[in-house]
C-alpha cells in the first residue's frame, strides 16, 4: 500500500502570474515540506469562508454536499493527493457509510473544501509530495515563523521568473532556497516545476 503523508493548510494567497486564481500551501504535519497548489476563486472562496468560519446566506456548492451526505448518513473519512500528471494534481475523497467504503475521484481544490467542512484529514500520497513538494529546513521554519505571511509578488519578479530556463541548476536551486526563505511559495513552485524538468 503506498504511503501517504498528513498535511495541512498553511496558506492562501492570490496569485499573480495567473490572474483569478490563488495558491493554497499545504503543509507536512510531521514535517518541513510545503506542497503549493494552484486553485479557483470559487474553491479559494470555499476554503477560506470556513476556515474563518464564515456564514453565507445561502448554503454554497462544498455546503450542500455536507447537507446530502448528512442527510444519507455517510461521511467524510479523509481525502487523497493521490496523483500529478503534468503538473495538475489529482484527489480522492474516502467517504464512508454503515455498509460501504467508497473513493470519488475529485480536484484537490474541491476535495479540501469539503474535508475542512467535514474536519476530515488531508493525506497527500509519498510519491506526489516527492515530485511536487518543497524541502523546508529546521532555519526556513524559524525564519518563516518571524516574518509575516507574503503574498504578493512584484512584476520585476515575475519577469525575471521567465527567465529560469536560462538559469543553471546550480543557480535554480540557490533561487528555490531564497524563495522558500522569502515564502514566496508560488515561485519556488515554478522554480521547482523548471528543476524536475532538466531531472
Amino acid at each position: 500500500m503506498e504511503k501517504l503523508v498528513e498535511l495541512e493548510i498553511l496558506g492562501l494567497s492570490s496569485n499573480q502570474t495567473q490572474s483569478g486564481s490563488f495558491t493554497l500551501v499545504m503543509g507536512e504535519v510531521e514535517g518541513l515540506r510545503r506542497l503549493p497548489i494552484v486553485i479557483g476563486m470559487f474553491e479559494a472562496q470555499a476554503i477560506a469562508i470556513e476556515i474563518e468560519k464564515i456564514i453565507p446566506n445561502r448554503p454554497m456548492t462544498h455546503d450542500l454536499f455536507k447537507s446530502f451526505s448528512d442527510s444519507f448518513q455517510f461521511e467524510i473519512d479523509k481525502i487523497v493527493i493521490s496523483e500529478m500528471k503534468e503538473g495538475v494534481f489529482y484527489a480522492k475523497i474516502h467517504s464512508k457509510s454503515d455498509t460501504a467504503l467508497v473513493e470519488i475521484d475529485s480536484r484537490p481544490s474541491d476535495a479540501i473544501a469539503i474535508a475542512v467542512r467535514f474536519g476530515a484529514a488531508i493525506f497527500c500520497s509519498e510519491k506526489v509530495l516527492s515530485e511536487a513538494g518543497i524541502e523546508f529546513s529546521e532555519e526556513d521554519k524559524k525564519e518563516e515563523s518571524k516574518k509575516p505571511s507574503k503574498s504578493v509578488a512584484s512584476k520585476t519578479t515575475a519577469q525575471k521568473e521567465n527567465l529560469l530556463k536560462d538559469f543553471s541548476l546550480d543557480k535554480l536551486n540557490a533561487l528555490l532556497d531564497k524563495a522558500i526563505l522569502d515564502e514566496d511559495y508560488e515561485k519556488a513552485a515554478r522554480i521547482r516545476d523548471e528543476i524536475n524538468k532538466r531531472n
